[in-house]
């Protein structure tokens, strides 16, 4: 037995043979990755039994396969399990890396090609590969944990988080390339006259790896869809109430159209707004349902239906007369989805946004960019489940030899990964397009293109979702433990396929824009 000091901390070295003889209950220790720990009080808590640690091939033995084939390595990051470390093993070094904040992953089909070494790509440039390289870090380091404590607890994201994103510039470079961006400092010194939509799928992308669907949407994901109708139709007035304290995070916003008979079907809504005889006031009454970050939204840019036809109102929860209900969906109830009520609300005519009668085409302007956002992350996700489906199947044995050593579980790999692959070359080109046209071409070009993608990759998700689940069997299906991921994935990325319009709405309206183009002159 040896000793030496390293960052300040005395690690005592043992042989294999040191370790062999802790043997028994009551003094059992093993060796995971050449680190020496002492279970012996820990058997009596451990969640799988006390029995395990008995096993002549555990107790004093070497045990990182038998680990790994049960447990995630964040495990072994705990305080509690750092505090059973004994020593390390002489003359051995540990093999397994946990990743620094920012970097990527060295799992193959991990990331996108553009950020895979050796690969190449003609849409990136220095300033989206650092910003990829800081957001992944601020993600590593300020987002994770409070996603997975809100995915846990239900509750809202912290205002603080959401406050430091605006002040670092993030909230407005989430809404896209645009005026809005001049004269801000934005995230990892990006200049606002090279942002453009290749920037803000970097930070949809990277927001999603961290495997919280709820909180991704908590995350203002009412901001991404509520304020672009106020920044592009609101008055001036309007937008200097609103934009910049929403930017900041002081404020809150949602996107109120869906009721509970009118989902797709945008037409069919029946909220009502009302003029007063005096005109300064509609009187707005109705419902809305499934309306994201709702249950904590200060305002709500809402669908009604007005004598002009349809028209949309930014609603203040301050007016009085708005109840929100939380709505218990199948994700989390920390993206505050709500059933709003709207009773005799009395709002002042300069909520109005645009011009009564023109709602349908404010509210059908906000749809493409909405679509390509959800392709963004819906696409990263299935990539995000691609690496541990891969990372899985190298680990866990299975018949005598990994899962990757199995045929079928490798034909399950190359289907998943082929279909990820497809769908961020589709998104990226597309995005590419987006960057080189203007709003209203992109209106008149793409939204048929958009609506496909979106459409075709809720599919890929689909395929992805159920061959994780096969792959990781039971623990595909458990909350917890090396599945969580998995399990999350199965879970929620139907979302995806319903918001925003669903898959078949979505497939049709990209025929019918093909159909508009057509040319008559041409036949079999």
């Amino acid at each position: 037995m040896s000793a030496q000091t390293a960052n300040g901390k005395e690690v005592q070295f043992y042989s294999r043979d040191d370790v062999a003889k802790h043997n028994k209950q009551g003094d059992v220790w093993i060796v995971i990755d050449a680190t020496i720990y002492n279970v012996s009080k820990f058997a009596e808590l451990h969640p799988g039994g006390e029995s395990v640690f008995y096993d002549e091939e555990v107790a004093g033995q070497e045990c990182t396969e038998t680990f790994f084939g049960l447990h995630r390595h964040e495990v072994l990051l705990k305080p509690a399990y750092q505090r059973l470390i004994v020593g390390k093993i002489k003359g051995e070094e540990s093999v397994i890396k946990v990743p620094e904040p920012g970097a990527a992953s060295k799992v193959p089909y991990a990331e996108p090609m553009w950020l895979t070494p050796n690969y190449h790509s003609p849409y990136y440039t220095d300033s989206h590969r650092r910003l990829q390289k800081a957001m992944r870090a601020f993600v590593d380091d300020r987002i994770h944990e409070v996603a997975q404590r809100c995915e846990d607890n239900g509750k809202r994201p912290d205002v603080d988080l959401v406050q430091e994103m605006g002040a670092n510039g993030l909230n407005a470079m989430r809404m896209g390339p645009g005026k809005h961006l001049q004269g801000r400092k934005l995230f990892a010194d990006v200049k606002a006259e090279e942002f453009n939509y290749f920037h803000e799928l970097v930070i949809t992308q990277e927001l999603v790896r961290m495997g919280a669907r709820g909180f991704g949407d908590a995350l203002q994901g009412g901001m991404v869809i509520g304020l672009p109708p106020i920044m592009n139709f609101g008055s001036d007035d309007l937008k200097k109430e609103i934009v910049e304290p929403v930017l900041a995070g002081n404020k809150f916003i949602c996107l109120a159209i869906s009721e509970a008979f009118a989902g797709s079907d945008v037409m069919g809504i029946r909220t009502t707004a009302t003029l007063t005889e005096d005109g300064e006031h509609y009187i707005v009454n109705g419902t809305k349902k499934w309306i994201t970050n709702g249950v904590f939204a200060d305002y709500f840019t809402t669908a009604v239906k007005t004598d002009m036809g349809f028209a949309v109102i930014c609603v203040p929860r301050s007016c009085g007369g708005v109840e929100t209900k939380q709505i218990k969906t199948s994700y989390s109830t920390t993206a505050g989805t709500a059933y709003v009520t709207y009773d005799n609300v009395k709002v002042p005519k300069r909520y109005l946004v645009g011009e009564d009668g023109l709602g349908i085409q404010i509210i059908l302007s906000n749809f493409n960019h909405e679509r390509w956002v959800m392709c963004c992350s819906t696409i990263r996700a299935a990539r995000a489940m691609c690496e541990q489906d891969m990372l899985w199947a190298n680990q866990r044995k299975a018949f005598g030899k990994p899962l990757n050593g199995q045929a079928a579980v490798r034909q399950k790999l190359a289907q998943c990964i082929s279909l990820a692959e497809a769908a961020q070359n589709w998104l990226e080109s597309v995005t590419y397009q987006m960057c080189n046209m203007s709003y209203k071409q992109q209106s008149l070009f793409l939204a048929g293109q958009v609506a496909l993608l979106k459409s075709w990759s809720t599919r890929v998700s689909h395929e992805v979702a159920d061959a994780s689940v096969q792959l990781f069997g039971g623990r595909g299906l458990t909350k917890s433990g090396m599945g969580r991921f998995a399990e999350e994935f199965h879970r929620t990325y139907k979302f995806d396929a319903v918001l925003g319009g669903s898959e078949e709405i979505l497939a049709d309206l990209g025929i019918r824009q093909a159909l508009r183009f057509m040319p008559q002159d041409q036949k079999l």
